[in-house]
């Protein structure tokens, strides 16, 4: 789990990849094709979204050209996290690069895998990495809420303008070609590709992340501050108590104004952020595919046994659940039906509880019932 904890490494060229959880991918369409600007767009585009790089801690930034057009060009900006205790080699790497560029697809595409046990997932324009994100989900095969996380990304790509229609989904298991694509199976509407993971290799163009030691250069800027709060209460010794007064009033006043301006600078950005969070809850029902009623309908016709008399006389599909009310000649056609909803992949998200078919002058009727598991 953390590379430093790796010994024997082999001798030669040794490159490090730096996980997808420790990175920050912000995509982004820069209004310029000149690529003496991209730099300083980047670390705008950035600074706009409040992430920063640690200065002590070497190059932690890089930019990619994912495509380019007449007048405007998309970028991939990387900004590293500063790595802890543990979290380099040893060793030092001659090269250092992020894992999810050196698994590459063709096209636009969606690729999952797990890093560190857990899932992650990178979104590919035109073969290129336009977008990579850990999660929390540690499960055998992919959930709903990983499909979920999938499609919230390209929503808000599609909001920055950088839509991307997936035509290939590749999942790579742990367990290899005898793994289980789970959620995404068909849940992007592309069949997905099951398989062992490729071998990574050295991305090109190679980046220009090089991070410092952060533990030495956090134990020198100590030892400096040190020195320089030495120097300063000997400094204040002599000037005098008001002096010392007059100086500690008068950083306090600094901080506070520097306080007051940092809480006005984000709390326009955290009410924003909070009802956009708000509104994609709202909107979850219609960009979900798993909740659209045409869709779900359409399973619930699919898991019907065909030849079989089954007919329904009532679907009710709500944000509660979906209520079924129908009718057949026989009773084993209705069992048939019921295990067919329990099994069919694209609706078990729905928790169903069937009663038993009822006899009646025209044959049998049952009610079937699914709700939304929590």
């Amino acid at each position: 789990m953390k590379v430093g904890e790796m010994g024997d490494l082999p001798n030669g060229h040794l490159a490090m990849l730096f996980p997808v959880k420790a990175i920050h991918t912000l995509p982004f369409k820069a209004p310029s094709t000149d690529p003496a600007l991209f730099e300083d767009l980047s670390v705008m585009h950035a600074e706009r979204l409040g992430i920063r790089p640690d200065p002590m801690a070497g190059q932690l930034s890089d930019h990619f050209v994912v495509s380019e057009g007449e007048e405007s060009t998309v970028l991939l900006h990387a900004v590293l996290k500063s790595p802890g205790d543990g979290e380099l080699p040893l060793r030092t790497p001659k090269d250092f690069d992020l894992s999810a560029r050196a698994f590459q697809a063709e096209g636009d595409a969606v690729t999952a895998w797990k890093e560190l046990g857990r899932w992650v997932f990178a979104i590919h324009s035109g073969g290129k990495l336009l977008y990579a994100q850990a999660t929390s989900f540690d499960g055998k095969v992919p959930d709903n809420n990983f499909l979920r996380e999938i499609h919230l990304a390209l929503g808000q790509l599609g909001l920055q303008g950088l839509k991307v229609t997936p035509q290939h989904v590749h999942v790579w298991p742990p367990e290899g070609e005898l793994g289980d694509a789970g959620s995404l199976a068909d849940g992007l509407g592309v069949r997905a590709v099951v398989e062992a993971r490729p071998d990574p290799v050295i991305p090109v163009p190679e980046s220009r992340l090089l991070p410092a030691d952060v533990r030495a250069a956090r134990r020198e800027r100590q030892q400096r501050n040190r020195i320089y709060a030495g120097v300063a209460a000997v400094a204040l010794l002599y000037l005098g108590a008001v002096v010392w007064v007059f100086l500690g009033l008068w950083q306090d006043i600094q901080k506070r104004d520097r306080l007051a301006k940092s809480a006005d600078s984000v709390k326009d950005i955290a009410s924003e952020y909070q009802t956009q969070m708000a509104k994609w809850d709202e909107l979850e029902p219609v960009v979900s595919a798993a909740q659209s009623p045409l869709e779900i309908m359409l399973n619930i016709a699919n898991s019907i046994p065909p030849n079989s008399g089954v007919r329904l006389t009532i679907a009710d599909i709500g944000p509660d659940g979906v209520k079924l009310t129908g009718a057949a000649p026989q009773s084993a056609p209705v069992n048939a039906f019921s295990l067919a909803l329990k099994r069919t992949a694209d609706l078990t998200w729905l928790n169903w509880e069937n009663e038993a078919p009822r006899k009646t002058a025209k044959g049998w009727e049952f009610r079937f019932t699914g709700t939304p598991q929590r």
